[in-house]
């Protein structure tokens, strides 16, 4: 006799069977492992872009550009500010542009060079001639000597350019009259006059522009 009982259809509720596993709390979603690698991917990416960006795309570091410091002017940046009269003048021979003993005295101490410069000055109703003279000697010891002898009164002196007229100047004050200072600086000695027009006085402020007008041997030194 056939069978003529019917098979269940594949893939039918069979009814009976248990329901599906639910899924695993969160999902189907990447594991903890893929999500740290991605944020890790994520900031490099970020630091590159970044350095990019600070480099300017050409390795230059792009920032708040620096101002440039001033430019340094022995005439203005002192306390005083100088006009040129005349200057720098050089010479190879100090005793040959020297009065008084110092003509003797270089003959024995030859100087390597001698720089000359005369200047004006203004403070209120004050105007001032200076005379700044850069003696360069072959060592130290003979630049500390020189200012030893300069320093010591009734020696002479270097001319400054109105006394030896190489610079003609109406009205002009005997800066020899007036304040002297002097430096020495290794090699170098600096030798500064200066005194007042029209008879003004003022021991203090002459003497503070005779200190402060050392620093023009700058300008002699680089013109």
């Amino acid at each position: 006799m056939t069978n003529t009982a019917q098979f269940p259809a594949v893939g039918a509720d069979r009814g009976s069977g248990a329901p599906p596993a639910a899924p695993r709390p969160g999902g189907t979603g990447p594991s903890p492992l893929i999500l740290a690698a991605g944020l890790v991917g994520v900031a490099v990416v970020a630091g590159l872009v970044w350095g990019i960006v600070r480099s300017g795309g050409d390795g230059g570091v792009v920032g708040t550009p620096q101002a440039a410091p001033p430019s340094a002017n022995p005439l203005t940046d002192g306390r005083f500010s100088y006009d040129v009269v005349a200057g720098p003048v050089e010479a190879a021979d100090c005793s040959a542009n020297s009065y008084g003993k110092m003509i003797d005295w270089f003959s024995q101490h030859p100087c390597e060079k001698v720089l000359r410069g005369l200047y004006t000055v203004q403070e209120g109703e004050a105007r001032a001639l200076v005379s700044v003279v850069v003696v360069v000697m072959p060592d130290d010891s003979g630049a500390q000597q020189l200012k030893a002898v300069t320093d010591t009164d009734g020696t002479g002196n270097v001319n400054d350019l109105a006394r030896d007229e190489t610079v003609t100047l109406p009205g002009a004050p005997v800066v020899a009259q007036g304040e002297y200072h002097s430096e020495v600086d290794g090699r170098e000695v600096t030798i500064v006059e200066a005194n007042f027009f029209g008879g003004h006085s003022d021991e203090q402020l002459l003497a503070d522009i005779s200190q402060d007008a050392a620093g023009l041997a700058e300008h002699l030194t680089s013109g």
